[in-house]
């Protein structure tokens, strides 16, 4: 019987590992929940930031590793990098998908086979792995390759200006035969302006068709990330196939919305492995989460329990329905016209989303160092719509749009106005950028890039909901809103203990997850 299904009250404590880990996104949910979390991670930031809050840590490329390693871990978790299938359906991002889900066959074939031998099952890994580190050498040799030529180019670009200023050529007119060279527009050398410069732009022209036919070689070899998202399959496979090892009793693995059909053939797996999934898209916001983003996620327990929806606690945030005069802050006019999204799967009343400033000035009451801003619209840094020059915006009393690691390069503005705040008040903070990720207050972010570790992060909060639902079946809806409501306080109310030193590879003596 499985340890989840024999679960004592109160809740009995995991010892999960999760992969790709980042700053502790899942790791701060599980330490409120009261679970004991190790991550590996190979982003040195990330992990001074993990080290700062007390979390375990293994540093490296989790393809270092293996589960092996960590005997003992029951759950393991992970969100492995998204780059690649962020296009997905459109070029590279489409041919990477699909050479995914041609590995994953693979490896269920293997692992369908009746009385299949390990040694059989990790040589089809072998020959996958090879494949693609021989892949990923090329890519680098390719990449070493467009750096050279880049640097060749931008050199003759130079020389072309110096060129033109030198002949006397006005500012608009370089600035329109640059702009030429930039788009591979057709110049014609041997024009009376530019037959001077026939040889420059002939050999810069040259080095961009070399360019371009870089660039397809690196499109055609595929991302070399590609096989960080087998690595979870594989360690699920591992401990259930390899001799001397126990299946984990229960898989959480989330990411960007495109990985969904990845997770879907995973489960094909899982189940043949004995676990029981669900697969669901899961918007933030319905999980009081201040921030609308939707995330891809990956349930399997070991064992008969069937895994139901994670039922969402609060509403939707759907901007086109709030009508004209009507207070967005309540979160309660924009709706209205989806009266089925009134009650959760429970029939419990769902909450109204949750605001920034809402989530804000909660954090204020524990944090007063914190700006308090006068009402206020965030200006995205990016374009919308296709168009770059189109920026997003968000009222200070709706949820905030995806944070991503660029978050602090967002302008915030007073609201209905194009007038920036003063600069005290004009960016977020790292920490304030935090609370909109659900990242207790007082989450010690550290190292360099922390808007980049903030917006890669899994917001704690829905990794709270996940985690109990996956790990405690047996509360009942009562009891798991019970349990939610002082976990979320917990989370919000979280301090960090001592910092811990980040282990490295083969510094497996004395972790409890190794057994050495």
């Amino acid at each position: 019987m499985s340890h989840i299904e024999n679960a004592p009250h109160p809740p009995a404590v995991f010892r999960i590992l999760d992969l790709f880990a980042g700053p502790g996104g899942l790791d701060v949910a599980a330490d409120v929940l009261g679970h004991q979390v190790t991550g590996i991670e190979w982003d040195k930031d990330a992990c001074a930031t993990r080290s700062a809050a007390g979390m375990d840590t293994f540093y490296g490329d989790v393809r270092k590793y293996s589960a092996a390693n960590f005997p003992h871990a029951q759950v393991l978790t992970g969100g492995p990098p998204c780059q690649t299938f962020t296009v997905a359906g459109h070029g590279a991002g489409r041919r990477a998908l699909d050479d995914v889900l041609r590995y994953i066959e693979r490896l269920h074939a293997a692992v369908s086979m009746d009385e299949a031998e390990w040694g059989d099952i990790s040589r089809i890994w072998r020959e996958i792995s090879t494949g693609l580190e021989e892949r990923a050498a090329e890519a680098k040799k390719i990449k070493d390759e467009k750096l050279e030529v880049e640097a060749r180019r931008s050199v003759q670009r130079k020389a072309i200006k110096k060129s033109l200023q030198e002949r006397g050529s006005s500012q608009e007119e370089i600035k329109g035969i640059l702009k030429a060279l930039r788009s591979s527009r057709e110049l014609d050398p041997e024009g009376p302006d530019l037959k001077s410069l026939k040889h420059l732009i002939e050999d810069y022209s040259a080095l961009g068709t070399r360019l371009n036919d870089i660039k397809a070689r690196l499109e055609e070899l595929g991302d070399e990330r590609t096989g960080l998202v087998l690595q979870p399959l594989w360690w699920v496979i591992e401990r259930s196939r390899r001799p001397g090892l126990k299946p984990y009793e229960a898989v959480v693995l989330e990411q960007v919305p495109a990985v969904m059909p990845v997770w879907e053939k995973y489960a094909e797996v899982l189940a043949t492995l004995g676990y029981r999934t669900r697969t669901q898209l899961m918007f933030t916001e319905a999980f009081g989460v201040p921030q609308t983003r939707k995330r891809a996620v990956l349930m399997a327990r070991l064992g008969e329990t069937d895994i139901p929806e994670v039922a969402e606690t609060h509403k939707r945030y759907r901007p086109w329905a709030v009508p004209t005069g009507s207070s967005a802050a309540t979160g309660q006019a924009n709706t209205l016209p989806w009266g089925t999204e009134e009650e959760n799967l429970h029939g419990t009343p769902k909450e109204a989303w949750v605001s920034m400033e809402t989530a804000l000035k909660k954090a204020r009451g524990i944090a007063p160092r914190l700006p308090d801003r006068p009402a206020f619209t965030v200006v995205s840094n990016y374009g919308t719509g296709g168009d770059p020059g189109v920026r997003g915006q968000r009222d200070h009393d709706v949820p905030s749009a995806t944070v991503t690691g660029k978050v602090s390069r967002n302008r915030l503005v007073h609201k209905g106005t194009d007038t920036d705040l003063p600069d005290e008040f004009g960016r977020f903070t790292p920490a304030e950028a935090g609370v909109l990720q659900t990242f207790p207050v007082a989450y010690p972010w550290s190292g360099n890039d922390q808007s980049q570790q903030i917006g890669n992060a899994v917001p704690p909060r829905l990794a709270l909901h996940v985690l109990r639902h996956v790990l405690e079946p047996e509360l009942t809806d009562e009891e798991a809103r019970a349990r939610l409501e002082q976990a979320v306080a917990d989370l919000e109310s979280w301090k960090p203990g001592e910092p811990v030193k980040v282990r490295e590879y083969g510094q497996w003596e004395g972790h409890p997850l190794t057994g050495r």
